[in-house]
């Protein structure tokens, strides 16, 4: 499975072009606030930007927060979100450790979903995806 990685943020200059991506390509709006990956300035307007997004923990505290299920673990890391059964109750963005689920106005949950979409539109080429690697099987190390 693949994860997306910002591997070369210092190229970064802010357009936020990867945000509207995922926002348009992946949740259908054009918005800042419906997005799984934003960018933010560490202190300056041209440089120092950085990107928040999920790390795919394994296991994902996020998941494991959800009531619902609405966001349930991906086998090597990361979530897969069902909004259908979304709640709206926020418990998902409060469990994250690097606080990478977006809560809109309306309390509507934005994680990346690792699809790589908004990699194509980053013109600066600072997002990848990535090969995460295989989880071990936990007794016995998988030497039959």
């Amino acid at each position: 499975m693949k994860a997306l990685r910002a591997v070369r943020m210092e190229r970064c200059i802010g357009c936020h072009s990867c945000s509207l991506a995922c926002s348009r390509q992946v949740h259908k709006f054009l918005s800042w606030n419906k997005s799984g990956i934003r960018i933010s300035s560490s202190g300056g307007l041209s440089t120092g930007f950085e990107a928040r997004v999920c790390l795919a923990c394994n296991p994902a505290p996020c998941a494991e927060a959800c009531p619902t299920g609405s966001l349930s673990q991906r086998r090597d890391g990361g979530v897969i979100q069902n909004k259908k059964l979304c709640i709206r109750c926020g418990e998902c963005a409060k469990a994250c450790p690097v606080d990478a689920i977006f809560l809109d106005h309306e309390v509507n949950p934005y994680v990346c979903i690792h699809c790589g979409q908004c990699v194509q539109f980053c013109p600066h080429d600072c997002l990848e995806m990535v090969e995460l690697p295989k989880q071990e099987q936990e007794e016995g190390g998988g030497d039959d």
